[in-house]
């Protein structure tokens, strides 16, 4: 559970390139944003990341001091010193502690984040698949994000994305589970934030038709076969017919 504190939110600082330019009449076709600095009070802790379209393409570890790039891939083919990201959090740690004085220690306004839990593709029991938590209008950036199976904490295949920017200054955070759809395992993403009054489960289970009872069974091939009979019949009819004598030919008209 996350401990319900004060929070001190300040120098949120984002810099970006190929990012929103001025004017409401320019439509980019692809964003990016480069060098978002995130760093807050609680913990204390901070984020650095790369984003492309709305994609993480890589974050800092500020405890490692190494860059993590989303898809290993992209590091063969460009990369980020952390040293960088370091400074740009130390900037952002120290405008923080100045914004905190100036504003006599005003905290953050807590926004109430929204959840939905979806499978990554069509669910076919026994076949492997991934559920994602969607967690969106986060705000301040301090969230936990659990998984339970048939309420159980999962730990394995667990896999958490950083936090995304978005235009209002609030955060967008994934959240995945690789598992095995089964029809006796229901899942809950719990999500816990000081914007609600309590931790938040979304539910999740497999959608599985409902098996036909023997009476319904029984009245669907009951009516397969009397569709089929009438079929049979009217068809025998109209073989009948064509081959009566006659049965085709026409009067002569008025010459």
């Amino acid at each position: 559970m996350i401990p319900i504190r004060v929070v001190i939110w300040g120098a949120l600082t984002l810099t970006a390139i190929m990012s929103r330019c001025g004017g409401e009449d320019i439509v980019a076709d692809h964003v990016g944003n480069y060098g978002i600095n995130v760093y807050q009070s609680h913990g204390p802790s901070g984020q650095y990341t790369h984003e492309f379209d709305g994609d993480e393409e890589f974050y800092v570890d500020l405890e490692k001091r190494e860059t993590v790039w989303r898809l290993p891939e992209f590091s063969e083919f460009t990369s980020f010193d952390p040293q960088g990201a370091l400074n740009n959090i130390a900037i952002g740690k120290h405008n923080l502690d100045v914004m905190i004085k100036r504003s006599n220690s005003t905290a953050a306004v807590n926004e109430v984040p929204e959840v939905t839990v979806v499978p990554k593709s069509p669910v076919m029991l026994g076949e492997p698949n991934t559920l994602i938590c969607v967690v969106d209008n986060i705000f301040p950036p301090v969230i936990n994000i659990t998984w339970l199976s048939n309420g159980h904490a999962v730990t394995e295949g667990v896999f958490e994305a950083s936090f995304l920017s978005k235009d209002d200054h609030s955060f967008l955070k994934y959240s995945y589970l690789t598992f095995l759809p089964s029809a006796d395992a229901v899942y809950d993403c719990k999500v816990e934030h000081w914007g609600l009054d309590g931790p938040l489960l979304k539910h999740w289970e497999p959608e599985i038709p409902a098996p036909m009872s023997e009476l319904t069974e029984t009245v669907v091939c009951a009516l397969g076969l009397a569709v089929g009979l009438v079929g049979i019949v009217v068809g025998t009819v109209f073989i009948i017919r064509g081959l009566r004598p006659g049965g085709a030919s026409r009067r002569p008209g008025p010459l």
